[in-house]
C-alpha cells in the first residue's frame, strides 16, 4: 500500500489532535486518538473540503462529530466530555485544512476553533466582542468540562463576534504560540 499524502496528512493531524487534547483529567496517548478519529470517520473527510459540511450545516454535524467521537472513546475506557471531543475534533481539522491551505474554502472557513484555556483567557483581557461574562463563565466551567451546551455557547458567541470572518480568525488571541 503506498504512503499518500491524505495518509500522511492523517498522520500529522492526529498526533497534533492527540497532543493538544489530552489534557488533565482525560489523558490518552496519540494512537489512541488516531484510532477514535479513524473509527469515528474523521479521516474520510480529509482529502477534500468539499467533503466538509456546508457552512450552514456545520454546527449540526459537528454535534454528531463530537457524539461519536465519545462514543468511540468510551469503547476505549475513556471518559471524553464535549469539549475534549470537539478540541481533538477542530485541532485534526485545523492541521488537515486551515493549516493546509484551504483556509479560504467556505466550508473551511465556518469550521470550529479549538476552545482552551489560554483562548478564552485572553478574550477576557480584550472583552472579545463585548461579551467577557461569556469568556468567564467558560473558563471558569473548563473546556475539559464542557457539555455539550456549554461548547455551543463558545462557538455561537466566537461566531456572532466576528461575523463575515472565519471561526479559525479568533486564533490571533491565542497566545499559546509563546
Amino acid at each position: 500500500m503506498p504512503y499518500t499524502i491524505e495518509e500522511h496528512k492523517h498522520r500529522f493531524s492526529a498526533w497534533a489532535a492527540g497532543r493538544a487534547a489530552s489534557a488533565n483529567g482525560c489523558r490518552f496517548s496519540v494512537q489512541k486518538a488516531k484510532k477514535i478519529l479513524e473509527e469515528a470517520d474523521l479521516n474520510q473527510l480529509l482529502a477534500d473540503p468539499n467533503k466538509l459540511p456546508s457552512p450552514q450545516d456545520t454546527d449540526t454535524e459537528h454535534k454528531k462529530w463530537r457524539n461519536r467521537v465519545i462514543e468511540e472513546a468510551k469503547k476505549l475506557d475513556l471518559t471524553f466530555t464535549h469539549g475534549v471531543a470537539a478540541k481533538l475534533i477542530n485541532i485534526y481539522l485545523k492541521a488537515g485544512f486551515v493549516c493546509g491551505g484551504h483556509h479560504d474554502h467556505p466550508n473551511v472557513k465556518a469550521l470550529h476553533p479549538p476552545i482552551d484555556r489560554v483562548l478564552l483567557a485572553t478574550l477576557i483581557a480584550k472583552d472579545f466582542g463585548g461579551k467577557q461574562q461569556v469568556w468567564q463563565e467558560a473558563r471558569d466551567i473548563g473546556w475539559t468540562h464542557f457539555n455539550s451546551k456549554d461548547y455551543e455557547t463558545v462557538i455561537i458567541n466566537i461566531r456572532n463576534s466576528m461575523p463575515n470572518q472565519a471561526l479559525w480568525e479568533v486564533e490571533q488571541y491565542w497566545p499559546g504560540y509563546l
